[in-house]
């Protein structure tokens, strides 16, 4: 035991004498928060911008849900024609258009409402709100038309009621912490990306003092191939935890990311990855003869992956099959772990992740020890 902590003491100390390192380990993962912070700080929080066109002339009924969605919160309404509308929604100036066709009030009083025309070039996540409540609104309009079956004195006599009623209303604002959780999102896959390249460069490390002939001088002495990974293994384990401690601390206390997630469950999640990472790079390092094939199989393996798994944008916008071909992934449930507990499920509710992630973890170092043992030129390592 004393033999590995000296051995990881050594590793430790040559590895963080050079400034490349700190910057790889600590600079990057911190790159990826600000650049999370960069997509995300202008997603959401402005007011929507909606033109409204009316073609039903000065129809008490289309006049009173005009000021309805101008009443909404956050929308800002700009009165225009078809054609300024259309123009406008093309050239980023709108963000939707809402038209009010001829017959519009007509189609209302006899009980038969027509379609509303919502005009967006950013689909629904645009229209929906305010389609939403207007329909609501205009529904009312739509009972008392059905009621009354047509009679024009009947309607207006009941809409005049309808019109003039208060009613007390109490809002409260609701603080959207959305955008929090996208940026912590973004910032763990960025972040566990930057893991497995840390911990494919600590197990290069085998690989390189063995071309350097340090391997064998090692050997030399009382100390043992074994201790030596083993060694390998525990200071790898360090970098990529004071990794995880030190970007969890600058996104909470100097960049004010909330993940809405407690701190203690990030870790130990994070931890968990940390161990499948250094299988699987022990089972690179085990699989390739050299350095330079290692950095090359690394990038064959993690890009892809990570990519797939979501760790560059959202899983949302995947297609199906490659949210199946993620599943193959430990990237994909340690993700799918996040998105569980900010939606508010207990940490029990990942048990199945937490095991995929341990079984991902034992199944590479297991693959690395059967290749050590086999491989004529590494049987040294085990």
């Amino acid at each position: 035991m004393q033999t590995i902590l000296w051995l990881a003491r050594k590793s430790i100390i040559n590895t963080f004498l050079k400034e490349k390192r700190w910057i790889v380990y600590f600079g990057l993962p911190l790159v990826g928060v600000l650049l999370s912070m960069v997509l995300y700080s202008n997603s959401s929080g402005m007011a929507l911008r909606v033109g409204i066109v009316n073609g039903d002339g000065n129809q008490a009924i289309t006049q009173d849900a005009i000021r309805f969605v101008e009443g909404l919160n956050q929308v800002e309404v700009t009165l225009t024609d078809d054609s300024a509308l259309r123009a406008d929604i093309a050239a980023g100036k709108l963000d939707s258009g809402l038209v009010f066709a001829e017959g519009f009030a007509d189609s209302l009083r006899n009980g038969q409402p027509a379609a509303l025309d919502l005009v967006s070039v950013k689909g629904a996540q645009v229209t929906a709100y305010v389609k939403a409540m207007l329909e609501g609104y205009l529904g009312n309009v739509t009972a008392i038309g059905k009621e009354t079956e047509g009679d024009p004195a009947a309607f207006d006599s009941l809409y005049a009621e309808y019109a003039k009623q208060s009613y007390k209303i109490t809002a409260e604002t609701v603080k959207d912490t959305s955008k929090m959780k996208d940026m912590t999102y973004q910032s763990i896959g960025f972040l566990i990306t930057f893991m497995l390249f840390s911990a494919i460069n600590m197990s290069e490390l085998i690989l390189k003092e063995k071309e350097n002939r340090t391997f064998l001088r090692i050997l030399s002495s009382p100390v043992s191939a074994r201790a030596y990974v083993v060694s390998n293994v525990l200071v790898s384990f360090i970098v990529l935890f004071l990794q995880i401690i030190v970007t969890l601390f600058l996104m909470r206390s100097v960049f004010h990311v909330d993940s809405g997630i407690p701190y203690g469950q990030m870790i130990a999640i994070l931890l968990l990855f940390s161990l499948a990472s250094i299988g699987l790079s022990l089972m690179i390092v085990a699989i390739a003869r050299s350095s330079q094939a290692a950095g090359g199989l690394s990038n064959l393996i993690i890009t892809p992956t990570c990519l797939l798994s979501g760790c560059f944008f959202p899983m949302d916008i995947m297609p199906d099959a490659v949210r199946k071909i993620s599943n193959f992934f430990p990237q994909h449930w340690l993700l799918d772990s996040i998105n569980k507990l900010q939606r508010g499920d207990g940490f029990g509710s990942i048990g199945l992740n937490l095991a995929i992630l341990f079984a991902f973890a034992a199944a590479f170092a297991i693959i690395a020890i059967y290749r050590f043992s086999r491989n004529n030129d590494t049987r040294l390592f085990v």
